[in-house]
């Protein structure tokens, strides 16, 4: 059933790695597992996977700088990622969000909730790869780069399509400034994250009354209201 989806496993502890490996097989998951950060960023790159399993303290590479790189490329920014570690403090947690973590687990963990956690993942990962999405009178085709308003074509800069396309893919979920500028601008870029307030206002008058879909998250960023 699930043999056409692939997960990477990013972990150094084999003990770890042993009881992921025995419960996502049995899933029918098809598996990759690294013990490097280095030689698992490579891979990842390669091979793109549906899913990454990652631990958060690596030999070679972190994982909050693997997630941070494929959160910063276009090829990978979509990939589900699920942070294990065996670190509880909030302010980790909170890290981990900041650099594009989907979700965040704590060692020990239940197998049996992490599967139930992958497979919600997987479902919207899946869902976002359309290549259309429809929200009121917004059609937006991430295929063709085309928007339209109530059948009307909205004609979008590049770094407008994609600030839209950043924040529809977010699924509701509030982005910084500096998420913004990084997924949208790139990490290379160190202008001003006031830059992003004024591409959101010109957006938000493009797209008329679907403007309102974009919340303003005070002391935070940008939404998209997914309600």
């Amino acid at each position: 059933m699930n043999s056409n989806i692939t997960i990477f496993i990013v972990e150094d502890d084999p003990d770890i790695n042993e009881i992921l490996e025995d419960n996502l097989w049995r899933e029918g998951y098809r598996l990759r597992t690294f013990t490097n950060g280095e030689k698992a960023l490579d891979a990842i790159m390669k091979t793109p996977p549906d899913l990454i399993i990652l631990d958060l303290n690596l030999p070679g590479m972190s994982g909050l700088e693997i997630c941070k790189y494929i959160r910063n490329n276009e090829i990978t920014a979509d990939i589900p990622v699920i942070m294990l570690t065996a670190r509880s403090e909030e302010i980790d947690k909170i890290i981990g969000f900041e650099v594009g973590a989907d979700d965040y687990m704590t060692k020990p963990f239940s197998p049996r909730e992490l599967l139930a956690r992958i497979r919600v993942h997987l479902r919207r990962s899946k869902k976002l790869k359309f290549d259309e999405f429809e929200h009121g009178p917004l059609r937006v085709n991430f295929a063709t780069h085309e928007v339209m308003l109530e059948g009307t074509p909205v004609n979008l800069t590049p770094i407008q399509f994609k600030l839209l396309k950043t924040l529809i893919q977010a699924e509701g979920k509030a982005l910084s400034r500096q998420q913004l500028l990084e997924r949208v601008w790139g990490e290379d870029y160190y202008g001003d994250p006031r830059t992003v307030d004024v591409h959101i206002t010109r957006l938000r008058d493009k797209l008329g009354d679907a403007g309102k879909f974009i919340i303003t998250v005070k002391g935070v960023g940008y939404r998209w209201h997914s309600g």
